[in-house]
């Protein structure tokens, strides 16, 4: 695997994933970790909120996870809206997730090159310092089909 730089790469991964875990999912509509999940769940992506803060709370229809090992299913993007300073500390877990996703998306500003470096090691791709809210919208995609969240979710 590799990261994903070119326009090529980032329409994939757009056109191409349905389940997006979110590494820092925020209540506050006016927070990014906010309305570009949003934005996201609008277009029929499946959102998986992760931040331990709101566990419990329910938005985009999931109840909020602690961690990504309580997610339990695939996912297809893990969405990260973390400092790059702080991805470190969540590669265990990603690593852990089975399956693994199949890519890592640090948000616009967020990069941290060992991070990257060791989950394209580990097989995964990743995208640094991209929004995917400006991205979906750059390229004039329009909603992905949705997926039904698994029958005992």
């Amino acid at each position: 695997m590799r990261e994903l730089t070119t326009q090529e790469d980032i329409r994939r991964v757009l056109t191409e994933a349905r389940t997006v875990a979110v590494l820092g999912a925020h209540s506050a509509p006016a927070k990014p970790a906010h309305y570009v999940p949003d934005y996201l769940h609008g277009q029929g992506y499946r959102i998986l909120p992760v931040n331990p803060v709101f566990a419990g709370q329910t938005l985009w229809g999931e109840t909020v996870r602690t961690t990504l090992a309580e997610l339990g299913e695939p996912v297809d993007v893990v969405d990260v809206f973390r400092r790059g300073e702080l991805v470190p500390a969540h590669l265990e877990d990603i690593l852990a997730m089975s399956p693994r996703p199949k890519v890592v998306w640090l948000q616009l500003g967020i990069r941290n090159v060992s991070a990257a470096a060791e989950l394209v090691d580990a097989g995964i791709e990743v995208a640094q310092d991209r929004c995917t809210l400006a991205d979906h919208r750059s390229f004039g995609l329009g909603p992905v089909a949705p997926v039904d969240p698994p029958e005992d979710a």
